[in-house]
């Protein structure tokens, strides 16, 4: 199984690796610091390979295929098994959207403290966020996000720690809260990758954050719609 780098440090914009193995333009390594999209809602991250002689092939995406990550190249020039290789993240490209995860975590966590909400789908891209929320019973909904958005900047404004850590998954699922996806469990793994903001927000989750609110800015809310009972839909990027 590959080695997720972006799981354990988020910040890793360089990797070196090996090829595992090749199928025409998708190249699977040992490990990877590509976040695979759309896995947890986020977009693909993008980047290139530089080999050994300095020869640059660019990642167009990266994608989950079996339990492993597809890297999918613009060309291939002869890459085979046990070829080193260097992966550059677009750190750009990624940094916005662990911006946007953390604001998401932490809005979510807003509306599931207030009315139990939990999310029904969602996707983030480098230029924003969308999310469906679970708000059946609140006959207001949009004044119920639109306040749960002021209450979430006021949040990321007190700069609080943004913690990663891996529970044994029986201890993990004991904690309240722990899912917010509504009819999703965590995959069934021995252990899960846990993502904590003290006094905030605590969740089972697999994708790249950022360290400190403080990097994330302030949210601002660009419409809402109804998409049905279970999906009240928010859309919103990001200002620093």
């Amino acid at each position: 199984m590959v080695g997720l780098l972006f799981q354990h440090d988020s910040y890793v914009r360089e990797f070196e690796a090996t090829i595992q193995r090749v199928d025409g333009l998708k190249i699977f390594l040992d490990q990877t610091a590509f976040h695979p999209g759309p896995s947890g809602g986020l977009d693909t991250d993008k980047g290139f390979f530089e080999l050994p002689d300095g020869e640059r092939v660019e990642v167009l995406q990266a994608v989950e295929e079996n339990n492993d990550v597809a890297h999918i190249v613009s060309e291939n020039p002869g890459l085979k098994p046990g070829d080193r290789l260097r992966g550059v993240i677009d750190w750009e490209r990624r940094y916005k959207m662990m911006r946007l995860h953390t604001a998401s975590h932490v809005l979510l966590a807003v509306l599931y403290r207030l009315y139990g909400a939990l999310v029904t789908g969602g996707h983030i891209t480098p230029e924003g966020a969308r999310d469906d929320f679970d708000l059946s019973g609140v006959e207001d909904w949009k004044k119920a996000v639109t306040d749960a958005v002021k209450e979430a900047n006021r949040i990321l404004k007190e700069c609080k720690e943004v913690k990663v850590y891996w529970l044994p998954r029986e201890d993990a699922l004991k904690i309240r809260g722990i899912v917010k996806l509504a009819d999703r469990l965590p995959p069934d793994v021995h252990e899960i990758r846990v993502v904590e903001i003290p006094g905030v927000d605590i969740q089972a989750d697999g994708g790249p954050h950022v360290k400190n609110t403080c990097e994330v800015g302030y949210i601002v809310l660009q419409r809402l719609e109804s998409k049905g009972a279970r999906r009240k839909r928010a859309y919103y990027t990001l200002e620093l």
